[in-house]
């Protein structure tokens, strides 16, 4: 099995050696998305503004790889404080549904934004 590194210049720009995602088989592994913009800038204000941009550039490369959020198999939160954890359970449902994933939640020391987001999505490839 083959690694297909996955870069997209519409999501916020990779904060480190890496790219947005990796497809290996009929996986993709989304690196953390964070409320980055593409030119490296970061989507500033309250925790819904930079959640929505984590989740929207999150969505952005999962469709850069031929998958979307739907196909999500296992998502990872990280919350600079967990006081976010409910307005982050109504934005996750929004952008992934409701009972259709595993996830684990943890609070965690991010540098100057609220809100990291991976994702393990399982997208068969199509055959042909």
């Amino acid at each position: 099995m083959s690694k297909q590194p996955i870069f997209c210049d519409e999501a916020g720009k990779p904060g480190g050696p890496y790219t947005h995602a990796v497809r290996a088989g009929d996986f993709v592994y989304l690196a953390g998305a964070t409320p980055n913009r593409p030119d490296g800038t970061r989507v500033e204000g309250d925790f819904v503004a930079q959640a929505r941009a984590t989740f929207d550039n999150l969505k952005i490369v999962a469709e850069a790889a031929d998958a979307s959020l739907g196909d999500a198999v296992r998502v990872g939160v990280y919350l600079r404080t967990l006081d976010n954890f409910q307005q982050m359970n109504s934005l996750y449902s929004e952008y992934l549904g409701e009972g259709t994933t595993a996830r684990t939640t943890l609070q965690a020391d991010l540098p100057g934004f609220e809100i990291e987001v991976d994702a393990v999505l399982y997208a068969p490839l199509s055959e042909g």
